[in-house]
């Protein structure tokens, strides 16, 4: 069976507090094993019998609509492609190690279109900068996060597609821990 995580959004921000055991179990009742979540901001890795991405995200997001209450877009990726996030070099090591700078990625629901892309190169500047690969935007943050103009809603609208924000130590973690465990 193909392991997966489930990149969420809308879980413990904005008031939307979800207890990870919840999680999880909201997770089996879908008919999913070895569950898991990785950090309370809604990570989580399990086991799915081989079905489309696309419609395991509309199944996630269906029954966590019905049993929270509210729209959780989910952002599904392989243990594989986590990895090749984790391992992406979008911008020079001198750059990534500056102090004070992040580096941030947004999972898409797809691949942004060319004009998109050409106009988020626009928002480039001395405190942001983004490179796109596929369906992951890496986005350099040179400025702590309260001081930047730059925002996840802001991205999602220049790119016209729905995005959820993690730093890329989470993908990192996540593909030290389970890419062995295939």
């Amino acid at each position: 069976m193909p392991k997966y995580v489930a990149f969420l959004r809308a879980i413990n921000v904005g008031g939307h507090l979800v207890k990870m055991d919840q999680l999880r179990l909201l997770f089996e009742a879908l008919g999913f094993d070895n569950v898991e979540t990785f950090i309370a901001s809604g990570n989580v890795i399990f086991d799915a019998k081989l079905k489309t991405p696309a419609a395991l995200e509309k199944k996630i997001e269906g029954h966590l609509l019905k049993a929270l209450g509210y729209p959780v877009e989910t952002f599904l990726r392989t243990i594989d492609e986590v990895a090749q996030v984790a391992k992406a070099q979008p911008f020079a090591a001198k750059e990534l190690n500056r102090d004070g700078h992040r580096l941030y990625v947004g999972f898409l629901t797809a691949n942004p279109s060319e004009a998109s892309k050409a106009e988020l190169a626009k928002c480039r500047n001395a405190a942001n900068d983004f490179s796109i690969a596929g369906r992951e935007v890496f986005w350099l943050c040179r400025v702590k996060f309260s001081e930047t103009d730059f925002s996840g809603a802001r991205l999602e609208k220049i790119l016209k597609l729905k995005t959820t924000l993690r730093n890329i130590n989470t993908p990192k973690r996540i593909a030290a821990k389970y890419q062995s465990v295939k």
